[in-house]
């Protein structure tokens, strides 16, 4: 297990800085995501912490050691990819003790800890199948399985659950946390998955556009985003003006009826109802704005239709105000 320091990294490909002066330290045995849009780098960033890409300036640190100049397969690293890059000719039990094969380990060894792997992820039964007679949950666990064996010193996960339908990828999600938890493995997660990084992380990094826009727990980045780019990325978000300032209200934060209400800020008309379980979400023409407002639902919910006029309404502390 490492801590990771990351200091002043940058990466350009031509005249295009993917990665520009981004610094960040991670806590041992912690599980950050990197999340953000398609093209913000942030797996140009995984790929500098493995050793796949060089910065053209920097430093990444693990435990204060600068790793930059070592090679790969000297830095001591896991990695599950989102194609999980199993060996399609070798059994379930073969690829895990790849990695510890390549470190000449004794055979006894290997048997050990393969199965003290095998059985952390719940696939004993599988060890003599190939990865093509797996599912693409199975093929998950071992690539996991596999990435852990060699007990890393940080684990770089890249979008290693986006392949599944949703209901396996949110058990999937569950199943994860808790082996991370048990091996207390340092652990960068990229996804663009918003859900997914509030659920696994202990820390969220958000980028945009090469720049870290805000790091923190995902509590601190949903309830005190930094920005407007935050609070829209990262769950949804009402923004209105007040004076010279910007701030945000997040949906479930604003309430609606027929009737007026002692807090109503707004009268409006609903332009659209989606009812999803738990949850209705309300579309509201606004005074020249829209406005998304989210109730749980309960039988004693006021019963609220496209067409009919509304107000809504917020307490003050659900503002959050934004750096512009």
């Amino acid at each position: 297990m490492a801590k990771v320091t990351i200091k002043n990294l940058t990466k350009v490909y031509g005249e295009n800085t993917v990665v520009s002066n981004i610094s960040v330290e991670v806590p041992d045995g912690t599980l950050v995501s990197i999340l953000g849009p398609s093209g913000c780098g942030k797996t140009t960033t995984l790929r500098m912490i493995a050793g796949f890409e060089i910065p053209q300036e920097g430093e990444i640190y693990f435990d204060d050691q600068p790793i930059t100049g070592i090679p790969v397969n000297k830095r001591n690293i896991g990695m599950v990819f989102q194609s999980y890059a199993l060996f399609p000719h070798m059994t379930v039990k073969q690829n895990i003790a790849y990695g510890l094969e390549q470190r000449k380990f004794t055979k006894s060894e290997i048997e050990k800890q393969v199965n003290t792997a095998l059985k952390m992820v719940h696939m004993e039964e599988y060890a003599n199948r190939k990865p093509k007679q797996l599912s693409g949950g199975q093929q998950q666990r071992v690539a996991l399985a596999r990435a852990l064996v060699i007990k890393p010193r940080v684990l770089l996960l890249d979008e290693c659950l986006s392949a599944l339908d949703k209901k396996l990828r949110v058990e999937m999600q569950l199943e994860l946390r808790k082996i991370l938890e048990e091996t207390g493995v340092t652990t960068f997660f990229v996804t663009h998955d918003q859900e997914e990084a509030m659920t696994l992380s202990d820390y969220i990094i958000v980028m945009n556009n090469g720049i870290i826009e805000q790091i923190g727990t995902p509590l601190e980045i949903y309830e005190k985003p930094k920005n407007a780019f935050v609070a829209s990325f990262l769950g949804k978000a009402n923004f209105f003006e007040q004076g010279n300032r910007l701030y945000a209200v997040r949906p479930e934060k604003v309430s609606i009826s027929k009737e007026r209400m002692e807090n109503a800020k707004k009268k409006g008309r609903v332009s659209f109802v989606t009812y999803s379980g738990s949850l209705t979400s309300y579309t509201i023409e606004a005074e020249e704005k829209t406005v998304v407002v989210q109730q749980q639902n309960t039988s004693l919910q006021e019963q609220i239709n496209k067409g009919d006029e509304v107000y809504i309404g917020w307490e003050k502390e659900s503002q959050i105000p934004l750096e512009v």
